[in-house]
């Protein structure tokens, strides 16, 4: 009983782990937003930290929305050109 069990958790958290969605900051991100003619001058351009780490990277206003952006458009990452369009603050 308890092999089972442990065979049901683990199937668990490997069904969790590969459907979740991952997100991750590249600096093409980053040089995509620079092209596009933003301020991305580093990480708090869309993250809360300065530098933030690869288990707690929370996201400001910015981020946030092109995390939604990245649903809505069922794209596989951000594209940094998106902010043309972002609601908030145009730096």
């Amino acid at each position: 009983m308890k092999r089972m069990m442990v065979g049901v958790g683990l199937l668990v958290v490997g069904a969790w782990l590969a459907l979740g969605g991952v997100a991750s900051a590249t600096m093409d991100m980053q040089k995509k937003a620079k092209a596009a003619g933003f301020e991305a001058t580093n990480c708090q351009y869309c993250h809360v930290d300065k530098l933030p780490k690869k288990d707690a990277h929370p996201l400001n206003d910015r981020g946030n929305w092109l995390l939604a952006e990245k649903t809505k458009r069922n794209a596989k990452a951000v594209d940094g050109a998106w902010l043309k369009d972002y609601p908030g603050d145009k730096k």
